[in-house]
């Protein structure tokens, strides 16, 4: 019972920028990690960012210097801002919400926005 809200998607020409946005809700009381993947037809869905309750950043190479990840824990959201955008940004953007449970051993469970399509133009 967790829903994911993505935002902030859309067409934007080289150079320029987007931020999106993910909203997560329902049991999230334990999230662990939240971030961005993207895929492209025939591309195995890719990390682009992540970042830890506690902090803690992580960034595809291909991003590194032009996308920053950022949370706003008190909202349960997720922030990408994404600059200096190349064509090859162009792909559908999936939020990531990990969700620790806790049974016999702890677990995470990851959990999927719908998708917001990136397009780059040149």
């Amino acid at each position: 019972q967790v829903q994911l809200v993505e935002s902030g998607g859309g067409l934007v020409q080289a150079r320029g920028s987007l931020r999106l946005s993910c909203a997560a809700s329902g049991s999230i009381s334990n999230i662990n990690v939240m971030g961005w993947y993207r895929q492209t037809p025939g591309k195995q869905r890719e990390l682009v960012a992540s970042i830890t309750s506690a902090g803690t950043t992580t960034y595809a190479d291909s991003v590194k210097g032009r996308f920053t990840i950022s949370a706003d824990n008190s909202k349960n959201t997720v922030h990408l801002q994404m600059d200096s955008l190349k064509p090859e940004d162009t792909a559908v953007y999936y939020c990531n919400v990990r969700v620790r449970r806790f049974g016999f051993l702890p677990y995470d469970i990851n959990y999927w926005g719908e998708g917001t399509l990136v397009t780059v133009s040149s």
